[in-house]
């Protein structure tokens, strides 16, 4: 990671602060009872509240009630216990000004040394879907408002917001003479902020959530570190993988059940492929088998079929050269039989919603191939939102669920589409979604045929795609491209006819497009000249 900054003024990490008093508050209990022991052990005056206090008293480790410091009871229900001159005097004191230790012997504050406290779990009442009051109620002030005191003085405090940070000041003290490094704290106080900022950030975002406010004066990030990642896009960039908090189903909620750690590059593409994939509904719930195979966040093959064997093959089929290291997502679970063939191609990743026991045994044997099971798939019509950098600034949408129904198909040329070029034109416009424009996609027979992508002239990726299709063709030994009688579809309207006569040139005989060129008549003149059956959705999908 990046050396600290020189031009910054420096802080004493060298420094010793003793340890004589702490205040404990933690919903987390799991670890509580533990610790208090070794702080007791360690000659540490115990002060807590509410239930913390309960727990240790009931464990019978000595233990001071907050209201005895403060001389003021706790009152509604809990909400103004901290909130006392008694606990921030004690927190905020430094020990070093005459004036601030003459304020504190006057009236009788007391130095907190240690701060050990929790937030009340906000996020995860909004995650398991609480009520909007419940919500509201754990919304911790108190906490936030302590942490933060014990951090601004971390000169003298240490501040500890979960059980691992008590680890650590237990070591440092044992290391020191019963105190703490100026390092510790000052790292101790910069995860503080953070975490206080994450809490804050993610309550500002559910009550804009829930007054459908897409452009609130400040947008708030939360985050918590999931990762910390070799590198980035490349070797000379660091990199690190934060959680939201969201729980949409993913690559950030998967469980890993082998091989090495994921890369930068492995997450963005895995996430790309399961955020396909699951266009084509749960296979649990009766949707059709269906996998994604994904290379530098573009799909190289997609397929749906009546097993996911038969789809594996579809989609690799596609463009079997690109699939090589790529990415496999499926909308259900992995069985035995497709492990296997998935294992003949080199494969960085593959990502399901869970995995019978022969496949996890079979990949067992190949250490570098990750498989992520998560469990569900994303919806993708839930609303959320996505968001990334600029120079100076961040751009923040709604993610791309749109979706036209069949009632809104416009078919515009003399000849209506058959059944089969219908299917086919709906799966190429689900698949366009998820590819960087320009986009174009052929699709015959449930799986994609060829694939253009990324293009600066939508033309190019018409002719690109279908030079895939002759690869995949040269490759499998056909007697002529898949494209042939396929369907295309293109994420935005062709601006001159020329685009659409080279998917005709390629041997689309359908297509499915926005519209809304201020050609359309040329367009649409064109391919009723070539036989073609045209749709417009009224609906532009750019990925960029």
């Amino acid at each position: 990671m990046p050396a600290p900054n020189p031009d910054l003024p420096p802080f004493d990490t060298a420094r010793l602060a003793p340890v004589k008093r702490a205040l404990i508050s933690v919903s987390d209990k799991s670890r509580l009872i533990d610790q208090a022991k070794a702080l007791h052990e360690r000659g540490v005056k115990l002060v807590s509240t509410g239930g913390t206090h309960k727990a240790i008293a009931a464990a019978g480790i000595p233990v001071k009630d907050v209201a005895e410091l403060t001389n003021f009871p706790e009152m509604m229900d809990g909400r103004v216990k901290t909130l006392h001159p008694m606990v921030h005097g004690g927190l905020l004191g430094d020990r070093d000004l005459a004036s601030h230790k003459d304020a504190m012997h006057e009236h009788g504050i007391l130095s907190i040394d240690l701060l050990i406290v929790n937030l009340y779990p906000f996020e995860q009442a909004v995650a398991s879907g609480g009520s909007y009051e419940m919500c509201v109620e754990n919304i911790d002030i108190g906490g936030p408002a302590m942490i933060r005191a014990a951090a601004k003085n971390h000169a003298h405090v240490a501040v500890c917001t979960d059980a691992e940070d008590v680890d650590g000041v237990l070591s440092d003290m044992d290391a020191n003479d019963n105190q703490t490094t100026g390092t510790l704290r000052q790292k101790l106080a910069a995860k503080t902020y953070a975490r206080s900022a994450a809490y804050d950030a993610s309550i500002a975002n559910y009550f804009a959530e829930h007054m459908n406010d897409m452009a609130p004066p400040f947008r708030a990030q939360a985050g918590s570190l999931k990762q910390t990642l070799r590198y980035g896009e490349n070797p000379h960039q660091t990199a690190a993988f934060y959680v939201d908090g969201s729980n949409r189903p993913g690559v950030a909620t998967a469980k890993q059940l082998q091989g090495k750690a994921l890369s930068y590059n492995n997450i963005n593409d895995t996430d790309a492929a399961y955020e396909l994939v699951a266009e084509f509904g749960r296979n649990c719930e009766g949707a059709t088998p269906s996998v994604a195979i994904i290379k530098h966040a573009n799909p190289c093959g997609v397929a749906t079929a009546p097993t996911f064997l038969e789809a594996y093959k579809a989609a690799l089929a596609c463009d079997p050269v690109s699939a090589f290291g790529g990415i496999v997502a499926l909308n259900g679970r992995l069985d035995k039989e497709t492990a296997t063939e998935i294992l003949k191609v080199f494969t960085e990743v593959v990502i399901a919603p869970s995995a019978d026991d022969d496949a996890v045994a079979l990949f067992a044997k190949k250490k570098n191939l990750r498989l992520l099971i998560v469990g569900d798939l994303p919806d993708p019509a839930k609303p959320s939102l996505t968001q990334r950098n600029v120079g100076g600034g961040i751009l923040v949408q709604d993610r791309d669920n749109g979706s036209v129904p069949d009632a809104d198909l416009k078919v515009v040329t003399k000849r209506k589409p058959t059944e089969t070029e219908m299917a086919d034109l709906r799966m190429a416009w689900k698949v366009a979604k998820h590819v960087k424009s320009n986009a174009i996609i052929y699709v015959k027979d449930g799986s994609t045929a060829g694939i253009g992508a990324g293009q600066m002239s939508r033309i190019d990726s018409a002719r690109i795609a279908a030079r895939k299709a002759e690869d995949a063709q040269a490759a499998a030994g056909w007697d002529a491209p898949r494209t042939k009688g396929c369907a295309c579809a293109s994420d935005a309207f062709f601006p001159f006819a020329d685009g659409m006569l080279a998917a005709a040139a390629a041997g689309a005989t359908a297509i499915i497009q926005p519209g809304g060129s201020i050609r359309d008549d040329e367009v649409i003149k064109a391919a009723d000249e070539q036989g073609i059956a045209m749709v417009f959705t009224g609906m532009r999908h750019f990925r960029h």
